[in-house]
């Protein structure tokens, strides 16, 4: 056989045999996205610093949004329901910011290996405003590449979009911001206004307060077109919808008022109960 000849088939047979390595390593990655559990990106971990396991335990339900509390104490951001509850060893670092950039390098580059978009952390201001978002965004300065940014009137997603709810003064400082590495969390005072969703990415508000229905016999109609009609206004301007203190003790009630979220598009669903909430988004497709 000809050199030129040889040396053609060589690359051919080469060529492959990169070919047969190549598929069904390729097939085993499309394999391995395919049976992963996907991210239930419609689950919001109420209060979860409050699980024996803050953020992980969440991760390892899949919930798609978290919610810590911080208390601004002295130059540090604690976490906690309440002041009896701090401990200075429990920070917005320690417990959520630190796990979420080592998480996020290791799977390079996503909170959910695989999954590119953003996990939700709602933080949720229990001291004033102002002062502590000041002192949040300081934090949340030093993680530039693992938050979504809104930079001179664009948003660039990134592997977590921080969500600043609680005292409403934190809204004044956020408005001023040309770079900021934070959203904030509307009410339905909120929905329709001129604010756009690149400042009020959320519209969150109390269930109770605007409805009476709470999973048992039927819904009434009225009260259905009202949420229908919340859920619409907002996804037309690019925002999304939670309600708390909606049902939380598992039965046929909470099934009910979760249908109807979901039915409706609510982009949220509240809870303490995380593998409750898991095996009701499970169940469904």
């Amino acid at each position: 056989m000809a050199l030129t000849t040889r040396r053609r088939a060589l690359t051919t047979i080469g060529a492959a045999l990169a070919g047969a390595v190549a598929l069904p390593a390729a097939q085993a990655l499309a394999g391995e996205q395919k049976h992963r559990p996907r991210p239930l990106w419609r689950a919001h971990a109420h209060n979860d610093y409050e699980h024996p396991r803050p953020l992980f335990d969440a991760l390892d339900h899949r919930f798609g949004s978290v919610e810590a509390d911080i208390f601004l104490v002295g130059d540090q951001l604690l976490i906690g329901h309440t002041v009896d509850d701090l401990d200075p060893a429990r920070t917005l670092e320690s417990l959520y910011l630190d796990p979420l950039a080592a998480r996020v390098k290791t799977n390079h580059g996503s909170v959910y290996r695989g999954w590119r978009r953003p996990l939700q952390l709602l933080i949720d201001i229990k001291t004033e405003g102002a002062s502590t978002y000041a002192e949040l965004d300081r934090r949340l300065r030093r993680h530039r590449h693992l938050f979504t940014t809104y930079a001179h009137g664009r948003v660039f997603p990134g592997p977590v979009t921080a969500v600043i709810s609680g005292d409403r003064a934190a809204r004044t400082p956020m408005e001023t911001q040309t770079v900021r590495r934070a959203f904030y969390d509307g009410r339905l005072s909120d929905l329709g206004s001129s604010a756009p969703a690149s400042l009020i990415s959320l519209i969150s508000d109390n269930w109770t307060l605007n409805f009476t229905w709470q999973g048992a016999g039927a819904f009434p109609e009225t009260e259905r077109q009202k949420l229908h009609g919340i859920v619409s206004t907002a996804h037309a301007r690019g925002q999304q919808v939670r309600f708390w203190a909606t049902p939380d003790v598992a039965g046929p009630a909470r099934d009910a008022l979760w249908g109807e979220l979901l039915a409706a598009g609510v982009d949220y669903l509240n809870t303490d109960d995380l593998a409750g909430l898991e095996a009701f988004l499970d169940a469904r497709p």
